[in-house]
């Protein structure tokens, strides 16, 4: 793709959003966080004790970028975290996994089991899916037993072709493969 794009790596916590960022980092793109441009543009809280979390106010995010977003980055820009599919993007990846897999994940972490239902939750209901808006070109990638390098060859390949096709064949449905 000849034109630097934004590109939003989006999916629930644990699914492996920070991992490819950081192999996107290693090959030299630029990578920031939803954190990060929250506190740049003054658009989060304290943490909050009930999720041990920093609050951010999309709106306002949304409303600070939006005139300076309008242009082109100078170079491809990757936003990782679970809330950057709300930013105004060039398209958007959301890695997925097995709702097993992800609870795992999670507790190794030491999130709070409320925590943890509520993300495996929200994996099962379809993740970020459920909130597309727009006509962005969007996909997505099951990181339950596909490695980092796979997924980045696959989504470079998906880069250089323009983002086609705009939406994958199909979208993972866990609850269907939990029933096989």
């Amino acid at each position: 793709m000849a034109v630097p794009y934004r590109l939003s790596l989006s999916g629930s916590p644990g699914s492996g959003k920070s991992t490819l960022a950081k192999e996107f980092e290693r090959l030299g793109f630029y990578v920031i966080s939803v954190e990060e441009l929250a506190e740049d543009y003054d658009c989060i809280g304290e943490i909050d004790s009930e999720d041990n979390a920093r609050p951010i106010d999309l709106d306002k995010l949304v409303d600070s970028i939006e005139e300076e977003w309008k242009n082109n980055p100078p170079e491809p820009l990757i936003i990782d975290g679970h809330l950057s599919h709300h930013l105004p993007s060039d398209a958007v990846v959301v890695l997925r996994c097995s709702p097993d897999i992800l609870k795992k994940r999670m507790l190794k972490r030491g999130y709070s089991e409320s925590k943890i239902r509520s993300n495996c939750d929200w994996e099962i209901l379809g993740s970020s899916w459920n909130e597309r808006q727009g006509d962005i070109p969007w996909t997505e990638f099951d990181t339950t037993e596909n490695d980092v390098h796979s997924i980045l060859m696959s989504l470079s390949l998906w880069i250089s072709d323009g983002f086609k096709p705009n939406t994958p064949p199909s979208v993972i449905d866990w609850v269907s493969k939990m029933e096989d």
